[in-house]
């Protein structure tokens, strides 16, 4: 319980305080398609500026919609020659939510989970990631790089592993397979969960956090999508998409020790600790993290086009 409620707090707790823009994002028009018999609300950034700028599809974490990202790392990608398809996972954004569902009763699933009992509810990590690659479907898209951060690397990680078709390359972002054997968050963290405990007023914190298009009501559903699947280390395994895995060495939330397995599991993967990188994407590090990224996907599209060649 101690966990999953630190967990919901310290993402919204980084959420309201990082430096944030969203105005760049803003200007790209939100759209609607009908995907799995839900909406899923999403935009593309850099589209038709080029003829085969290669694809990215980018999956933000727990109760993030797209604008999440900030407009620093997606200008970054789309100045760096690539067309993002970006999207609100269902139960966050304008896609579609699931609030009529209510809420779990968080100690009750918790104590299920330790008891390997089946978790209550309305979906999974597998259907978030079938949302994915149903919207890739929608419009048009054979393949891409699935780039995942936090909840939503797990979701990448999903599709690189049972859509591997459509997965060009995957890169893992402060994520976790969901091995039980991996360390809890620290005692750092949970310091940093008693001072916002005593910060400010909880309407106040809410409105920010919403502006940086987190949604705390998706929260403890979106978790119950992750303990619902459990530990993935076996589909991880399977995993033969040309992979990166990047982490912070002050991440507290998911210590880097889960991103160390999941580059262990993945054969070939390569594996990046950033310093100056808790679990956020600081704007210090963006520039890093972009770099990182770019190096991958150029060298991944250098290959296809030499095999094809």
């Amino acid at each position: 319980m101690k966990h999953l409620l630190l967990a919901l707090l310290l993402i919204c707790a980084s959420a309201s305080q990082a430096e944030f823009s969203r105005t760049y994002l803003d200007s790209h028009p939100l759209k609607v398609a009908k995907v799995n018999g839900i909406e899923i609300a999403y935009r593309i950034v850099g589209q038709g500026q080029e003829q085969a700028r290669p694809k990215i599809v980018v999956i933000m974490g727990l109760g993030g919609s797209n604008v999440a990202w900030g407009d620093n790392m997606i200008r970054g990608l789309a100045d760096a020659g690539y067309e993002i398809l970006m999207f609100d996972n269902r139960d966050t954004g304008a896609s579609t939510r699931f609030d009529q569902w209510g809420q779990p009763t968080l100690w009750l699933q918790l104590l299920k989970r330790q008891l390997n009992l089946p978790i209550n509810a309305p979906y999974s990590l597998n259907d978030m990631a079938a949302d994915a690659v149903g919207l890739m479907d929608a419009l048009g898209y054979q393949d891409g790089h699935i780039i995942g951060t936090s909840m939503g690397g797990m979701i990448a990680q999903i599709v690189a592993a049972k859509y591997p078709q459509r997965t060009r390359s995957l890169i893992s972002i402060m994520s976790t397979t969901g091995a039980r054997h991996l360390p809890p968050p620290t005692s750092l963290a949970e310091t940093r969960l008693r001072n916002l405990a005593e910060g400010e007023a909880e309407e106040e914190r809410e409105a920010r956090i919403r502006e940086r298009g987190f949604y705390p009501a998706s929260m403890p559903r979106h978790l119950m999508a992750v303990f619902k699947v459990g530990d993935r280390s076996a589909e991880v395994a399977t995993i033969r998409a040309e992979t990166l895995v990047m982490h912070g060495v002050d991440d507290g939330l998911i210590p880097p020790a889960h991103g160390e397995h999941t580059a262990e599991l993945i054969k070939g993967s390569k594996y990046v600790l950033l310093q100056g990188m808790g679990h956020n994407l600081p704007a210090a590090v963006i520039p890093e993290l972009i770099s990182n990224m770019t190096r991958h996907i150029n060298s991944v599209e250098a290959a296809r086009g030499a095999a094809g060649s």
